[in-house]
């Protein structure tokens, strides 16, 4: 069952922590003990949102995707689920290296 939140996410670092301690939290992992990657997305050139992945043990992959434009988070488990929508009330503007 997908849940659906809010959060005001303004800044860089306050979106990322917020996806990293979500991901880990929804699998009990130590977001100290596991790797995080980002990648940003594009649409037609521009900027589209961001892939974050979140590997553990066991080759536990987790993942959430950033929808830029509808200004949403999408939480999916390690079996593709998706398991949780984020609506943000306030976000970071694309950095210039992903813009």
């Amino acid at each position: 069952m997908t849940t659906v939140d809010q959060a005001a996410l303004a800044t860089w670092e306050a979106l990322r922590s917020f996806v990293l301690e979500s991901l880990c939290a929804a699998d009990e992992l130590d977001p100290h003990q596991v790797q995080f990657l980002e990648q940003p997305l594009r649409r037609q050139g521009d900027f589209a949102g961001i892939l974050w992945e979140v590997r553990g043990p066991r080759r536990l992959r987790t993942q959430a995707i950033w929808a830029y434009a509808e200004r949403r988070i999408y939480f999916y488990n390690s079996a593709g689920l998706r398991t949780r929508v984020v609506r943000l009330t306030a976000w970071p503007k694309p950095a210039p290296e992903a813009a």
